[in-house]
């Protein structure tokens, strides 16, 4: 996978593909609250995400209590943003939606 810190041109491209990420201050990182029904929901969640992380070899910073789940990413290796935060971005919100509401 690509690890180059992407120009603010591409992350604003790539963060257009995306619902409800926001981007964090200075450009370096993007971010979402999940919100489920109870916690197995969430723990679900966060295995699937789990598993998609680390088949891209990239992992989340993130936060959960009962049944929200607080996620920041980017690449600490390239000093921001790259691909993969937008890929497991993208997996991390395929995952929410096979959850339903």
């Amino acid at each position: 996978m690509k690890r180059e810190k992407l120009e603010r041109q591409a992350i604003d491209s790539e963060l257009a593909k995306l619902e409800g990420w926001a981007l964090g201050e200075g450009a370096t990182s993007i971010s979402k609250t999940f919100k489920f029904s109870n916690f197995v929901e969430a723990f679900g969640f966060m295995t699937e995400a789990a598993l998609a992380a680390e088949k891209l070899n990239h992992h989340p910073e993130w936060f959960n209590v009962y049944s929200r789940v607080e996620v920041k990413l980017n690449t600490h290796d390239a000093g921001g943003l790259t691909e993969l935060d937008f890929k497991l971005a993208a997996a991390m919100d395929e995952a929410r939606a096979r959850r339903g509401n």
